[in-house]
């Protein structure tokens, strides 16, 4: 490859990435989709609470539950806080934004977590190379943990 070839690849290789990646973080919760509800009864879609995205709430919470206090777009460490305590048991697993070349939102891994008696959430995992995330993009209120699928 001559010289000029090169450069041209390199440019356009800047100039992709520049148009592909993302200016902040607060946009980087705009990218995070709701999940699918996949039919599932008593699911109602909820702006987060910066009003970037839409998620989801499926189930009504305990009276006087801290999992009634949780809101869709808090991060990890609100929840804990909101929540008193750790997780009683979570798992990551990849979406189909992991396979997307050029993919720099924060969706690319989900975290799914337990609080037993109380229900599940499912959490952004953050980009390709594990940065960002940390979002909360569902509840569900299920005292039964029978949302939790590992």
């Amino acid at each position: 490859m001559n010289r000029l070839a090169l450069i041209t690849l390199a440019v356009s290789f800047g100039l992709l990435s520049a148009c592909a990646s993302t200016p902040s973080s607060s946009s980087a919760q705009s990218q995070a989709p709701s999940p699918s509800s996949g039919g599932v009864p008593g699911t109602q879609s909820v702006k987060s609470k910066d009003g970037s995205f839409v998620g989801e709430v499926t189930g009504q919470p305990r009276t006087g539950s801290p999992f009634a206090k949780l809101q869709i777009g808090m991060h990890m460490d609100e929840i804990q806080e909101t929540m008193g305590r750790a997780p009683d048991r979570f798992h990551t697993y990849e979406t189909g934004k992991r396979w997307i070349p050029l993919y720099f939102g924060n969706d690319a891994r989900r975290m799914q977590v337990l609080y037993k008696g109380e229900g599940c959430l499912i959490v952004t995992g953050g980009n390709i190379w594990g940065g960002a995330g940390g979002d909360l993009i569902a509840i569900h209120h299920d005292a039964t943990g029978g949302c939790y699928q590992p």
